[in-house]
């Protein structure tokens, strides 16, 4: 390896070890709740001397076990390529503008964004930018997701946030840490959210709308139940949480290919039962134009 390029890591991963360094005080240990310290620059370790490693990659795992998940490293890969080629550039859009409105450029503080199911990061790391663009500067991402797989390529993009493996139903922050929490077609812990953001706060969740996907969906799920959706229950169960301050739906076609129409298909939950005859299928029908159909969701803490 020549020096530039072990000048280059070295440096990049320095930059990732010393976000956890800076932002040691939003920690707390999943296992006990106490707070928690760096150790050495090499683990985060707790009061009580549990310990945490921070990885080369500059990420930790907080995760108590080992877990298995449906998301893999080609899962991943795919999202990553559809979300790079622009396929949810509206919806980012939207939420950055939504976010730097709310943004105080008369008093600028650090603004805190959390993204509860990361993923493999493209998401948080694309809102960041734009925010950035925007003019709002003064911010601090934090990405979790159970899948490590998913952590590790966020890491590798994104050496600017803070990424961590660990689990919605025991979030390793203490409590009211967070301006936004982002949820973006993820699962979503309320108990944990409530805790952890701030009581001025935003919760952002993304949920799928019932013509989401609908040309897949047609395929996949014919004859099935699945092959309708409606997000009736998904709203009325975080209205049960949090007070709606705003619910927008946003729809729109995208062009695709041949080669993204099936990092599309493995990007989502529709290739995992799915047979290669009936993947076979969707790739040969010739596909062009996909429906993207999600509702945007802004909420606060009920007080």
């Amino acid at each position: 390896m020549n020096q530039n390029k072990s000048e280059f890591i070295y440096q990049n991963g320095s930059v990732r070890k010393t976000k956890f360094k800076e932002n040691i005080h939003i920690f707390r240990c999943p296992i006990c709740t106490a707070g928690m310290g760096i150790y050495d620059f090499k683990d985060i370790l707790c009061e009580k001397g549990h310990s945490f490693n921070i990885a080369k990659k500059g990420y930790v795992n907080f995760l108590l076990k080992p877990v298995k998940t449906e998301y893999d490293k080609e899962m991943f890969y795919s999202r990553n390529k559809i979300i790079t080629k622009g396929f949810f550039d509206p919806i980012l859009e939207y939420i950055s503008d939504w976010i730097a409105g709310k943004s105080d450029r008369a008093h600028p503080k650090t603004m805190n964004i959390f993204d509860a199911g990361c993923g493999e990061g493209s998401h948080l790391g694309q809102i960041i930018h734009r925010l950035r663009s925007k003019g709002v500067s003064d911010l601090q991402g934090v990405g979790i997701d159970i899948s490590k797989e998913g952590i590790w390529i966020a890491s590798k993009d994104y050496f600017d946030i803070i990424w961590c493996v660990a689990d919605l139903a025991n979030i390793p922050f203490r409590s009211k840490q967070f301006d936004i929490i982002l949820n973006i077609l993820s699962p979503a812990n309320y108990r944990e959210f409530a805790r952890t953001l701030k009581d001025d706060g935003f919760l952002v969740k993304v949920i799928p709308g019932s013509n989401y996907l609908k040309e897949l969906r047609e395929v996949f799920y014919d004859g099935m139940d699945k092959q309708t959706y409606s997000n009736d229950k998904v709203i009325e169960l975080y209205r049960k949480n949090f007070k709606i301050l705003d619910l927008q739906e946003i729809q729109y076609r995208r062009m695709i290919d041949k080669e993204n129409i099936m990092h599309l298909i493995k990007m989502t939950p529709l290739s995992w039962a799915a047979t290669a005859d009936r993947m076979k299928q969707v790739f040969d029908m010739g596909i062009d134009q996909i429906t993207v159909d999600l509702s945007v969701i802004v909420g606060q803490k009920n007080k």
